[in-house]
């Protein structure tokens, strides 16, 4: 795992100096032009590369990651569930202000440098001469127009700027002394803003102003926007605007990007082409300009589909819609689909973890999922190696959910808590939870009567998840527990789950396995009302107390407590100390129960492409799936 940067330093620079920027500009003497846009250049339509290109570019040193330099050409094929993927071109293509690498170590990308005062001033130095993919100067007034005109813009953006920028709800003084600088100034430190910015889904302080500016009443034609929105059927010049500016979303063709591809398929469609930008700001050592590979072509086809597809040789990448369940077929493939099938741990903290939800709305149901013993006994009655060995042979890790491996704050303690499949454990602490009565059929008895038929619901998205819980059901009714599973819609489930209609769910845990110390512990505080495990208090937190309910567990109000001492840490260590209590604290209370961890997921990779790992996480936050793996410096062998 990286460094993590300490914000109790007086001041200190992220890329000045760094070693992904050149030394010399030994690349700008050997430049070559990309073969597929040679022709534009020719007729004027593009400037040539040195024309492109920021003057100080980010210079990539393949040879030193350990990477072959490559060659320009080739088309990526790969699958989509529905049209509304596009939006991962941006995740995989991970252009950000400041991004991890893949030893989850932050560095400067689109910034040529970040620096940082006492963890409270934070001044970011563009790259001269970086432009959008339309060619347009990407500046600090794209910034400026961000913060002045959309995010502080009560018709724009109604609840104002992001919650992250605010500290203690103080909004930050921002100013823009030049052209690429721009300078984020609060009274106390904010440690959220950096790892924000390196995030699957980035914030984007920015906007390409140029593009926007003339559908924005402070700066259009009054009539022209007004004629428009009519036209579009808009109810506003603020939907419009805001229907337009869809930097994540991808499903403008219009607005330009940063992103090493750009969406240039409008409307709707089965197959949406992603081209390269040509005014990307990254270039390898020997003058090449990324991305090496030209165009990423996303074809939408059922999820369940994507297997068989890759088998038949249709994808060149894939990992959405395969499980692990399809490695067999997928392995067996290779040969006649030319790809190999890798198989990347999960990044996240539990591949598979049960939501017992403490805010369901049954009286009997709450206090009992309230309980830490009944809570411990599920996971006492877990086979998790039984789970492991059936379902993965044996490849993922038979732990809870916690802090994988690769986290400097992995404690095998906790990873291992309450995870040893023990019966005769787990039957007293239901009877001391006053759950000893058993009716003819040996189920257990609530407190009222009720049999304790205890139904987990799932979105039915994942085939293994329905199969570990026909394992957990055999356990669990060793002691009792009759155990229904209830597949449901994704969206039915978490709307049920925020209205207290659910007992338990089944989803992934935490969705960032690999935490450092300055990571945002939020996952694990009552902050949000998407926490399956207590939504109410996850509401309250968001609403600042206007809607769900405030925790009155004790457990859960330390946790909250210990999410604000982070925020105000003014150390590494101190935030080090936080984490490892939240962490202990999970562990024993088992909010949260993992039940495999780590498990292998496939991706299929054609044989053509070169500097795929052999081995890495994939995860969500961070990683963007490939994004931290730098999709953009693959290649074709045959291109």
């Amino acid at each position: 795992m990286g460094k993590n940067w300490t914000m109790d330093r007086r001041s200190f620079v992220i890329g000045a100096g760094a070693a992904s920027v050149a030394p010399s500009l030994a690349w700008a003497r050997s430049a070559v032009e990309v073969p597929s846009l040679q022709p534009l250049v020719a007729s004027g339509e593009l400037p040539p590369l040195s024309g492109r290109l920021p003057l100080e570019p980010l210079v990539v040193d393949l040879p030193s990651k350990g990477r072959e330099p490559g060659r320009h050409g080739g088309r990526i094929r790969t699958l989509i569930g529905k049209k509304k993927a596009i939006r991962y071109a941006v995740v995989w293509g991970y252009a950000r202000l400041v991004g991890y690498n893949d030893e989850f170590e932050l560095q400067p990308d689109l910034l040529k440098a970040v620096e940082v005062e006492n963890g409270a001033v934070f001044t970011l130095t563009l790259r001269k001469g970086h432009k959008w993919s339309d060619g347009a100067p990407f500046t600090s007034e794209d910034f400026r127009y961000w913060w002045e005109d959309v995010a502080n813009n009560s018709d724009l953006s109604p609840s104002g700027p992001p919650a992250f920028l605010l500290v203690d709800g103080e909004a930050p003084t921002v100013t823009f002394p030049d052209a690429t600088t721009v300078r984020y100034a609060w009274s106390a430190p904010n440690p959220l803003l950096l790892s924000e910015l390196a995030r699957a889904r980035p914030p984007f302080l920015y906007r390409p102003a140029h593009y926007l500016k003339p559908f924005h009443t402070s700066y259009g034609d009054a009539g022209k926007i007004a004629k428009l929105v009519e036209h579009k059927q808009m109810r506003s010049w603020a939907q419009l605007h805001n229907s337009l500016d869809n930097m994540y979303k991808n499903d403008n063709p219009e607005l330009p990007t940063l992103q090493p591809w750009r969406n240039v398929t409008k409307g709707k469609a089965l197959r949406y082409i992603m081209e390269r930008n040509p005014f990307y700001h990254r270039v390898d050592q020997a003058g090449r300009q990324l991305p090496y590979i030209d165009a990423i072509e996303m074809t939408v086809s059922n999820n369940g589909l994507a297997a068989a597809k890759a088998n038949a040789g249709e994808v060149d990448l894939q990992a959405r819609g395969l499980s692990f369940s399809d490695a067999a077929i997928l392995k067996a493939g290779e040969d006649k689909g030319d790809y190999r099938l890798l198989l990347w741990p999960e990044g996240v903290a539990a591949h598979i973890a049960l939501y017992p939800n403490l805010n369901t709305n049954d009286p009997v149901w709450r206090k009992l999922m309230r309980d830490a013993r009944f809570r411990q006994a599920l996971s006492l009655g877990v086979d998790r190696k039984l789970i492991n060995e059936t379902l993965y042979f044996g490849m993922a890790k038979p732990y809870g959910n916690a802090a994988i491996a690769a986290s400097p704050l992995h404690d095998p303690d906790h990873a291992a808590a309450y995870t040893d499949y023990d019966p005769e454990a787990a039957n007293k602490l239901l009877d001391d939870a006053g759950l000893a009565k058993r009716d003819h059929a040996g189920v257990r008895l609530l407190p009222d009567g009720r049999p304790l038929e205890l139904v987990i619901e799932t979105a039915g998205e994942r085939k293994e998840e329905v199969d570990a819980l026909q394992l957990i059901t055999e356990t669990w009714r060793e002691l009792g527990i009759k155990l229904l599973v209830r597949p449901t819609d994704r969206d039915i489930l978490r709307n049920r789950t925020y209205a207290g209609e659910t007992v338990m769910t089944v989803w992934s845990g935490w969705d960032n396995g690999v935490p450092t110390p300055d990571a945002n512990p939020a996952e694990l505080a009552p902050t949000q009302q998407d926490m399956l495990c207590w939504p109410g208090w996850g509401q309250h937190h968001q609403t600042k107390g206007e809607k769900g309910s405030a925790p009155d567990m004790g457990s859960a109000q330390r946790l909250l407590t210990l999410y604000n001492d982070w925020l105000h840490a003014a150390s590494t260590e101190q935030r080090t100390e936080i984490w490892t209590e939240m962490l202990s604290i999970h562990a024993e209370e088992q909010f949260v129960i993992g039940v495999v961890c780590e498990a292998p997921q496939p991706v299929v990779a054609s044989k053509r492409l070169v500097n795929v790992p052999e081995r890495a996480l994939y995860g969500w936050d961070p990683g963007a799936h490939f994004g931290v793996h730098r999709i953009d410096e693959w290649w074709f062998n045959d291109a």
